[in-house]
């Protein structure tokens, strides 16, 4: 399940440091979640650090981009054999 980012987005900046994966970075107006690199930190995290960190509550999981636990954990070892 990538995650997603609202236009209710303030551009506060607090999310796109917190990403392991690197999925966030600024879009035309607003972040936005890379769905082929968001794994919602799995591997890295228990809960995904976006959604933590974000002060108007704007990152859901995105409806067109579900994904169960084992397909993250899938995209999160292909992201590492890609970064290694």
């Amino acid at each position: 399940m990538a995650l997603t980012i609202t236009s209710e987005c303030i551009n506060c900046d607090v999310c796109e440091p917190e990403c392991p994966n690197q999925a966030i970075s600024m879009g035309e107006t607003i972040y936005v979640i890379d769905p082929a690199k968001c794994t919602e930190c799995i591997g890295h995290f228990d809960e995904p650090q976006c959604v933590q960190v974000c002060p108007v509550e704007c990152i859901p999981v995105h409806p067109d981009h579900v994904e169960t636990p084992d397909q993250l954990w899938v995209k999160y070892r292909k992201l590492q054999e890609k970064a290694a």
